[in-house]
């Protein structure tokens, strides 16, 4: 039997320690983890492909079963491409629960034989998101809780120019 391989897609724009905490509970049910970048212009996001790439580079070096790579096109065909058999999702609060369980049925509808599995993140995690933190950085309010230094940063120098 091959290892177990699932992906954890979002945008990740950017990546926040809630992020991070599901992706800390998908290696320890995973074998291996792909985390799946969208590339999502219909979100416009604040952060290129690269950048975001980039920005990850330091936060998974802790984690040496997962890689990071960007997709665009259907979730369920990057799975199957890759060889994922599941697709791991976060849920914050009750409001995330019908959107990601009408995903995870068009999903199962498009490709039976990917799975979808639902993780709640650490309650200190669970009303925080890319976008709030875009939010409170853009006016130069503090996000050194909400994501890691590095991913600060480039937040500050983002909303600097």
């Amino acid at each position: 039997m091959s290892p177990a391989h699932c992906i954890y897609p979002g945008t990740f724009d950017p990546i926040t320690y809630g992020h991070l905490d599901v992706l800390e509970r998908a290696t320890r049910l995973f074998d291996r983890v792909t985390l799946a970048i969208a590339v999502n212009p219909g979100k416009a996001p604040l952060f290129t492909l690269e950048e975001r790439l980039t920005m990850l580079a330091p936060c998974l070096a802790k984690f040496p079963n997962v890689t990071a790579r960007g997709f665009d096109g259907l979730l369920v065909n990057f799975a199957l491409e890759i060889k994922a058999t599941a697709i791991i999702r976060g849920l914050r609060a009750l409001s995330d629960f019908e959107f990601e369980f009408n995903m995870a049925l068009m999903n199962r509808h498009l490709e039976p034989a990917v799975e979808t599995i639902f993780v709640m993140p650490n309650e200190a995690y669970s009303y925080c998101s890319s976008h709030l933190v875009k939010q409170v950085a853009r006016y130069n309010g503090d996000v050194s809780n909400f994501v890691p230094p590095n991913v600060a940063a480039a937040l500050r120098t983002k909303f600097a120019g």
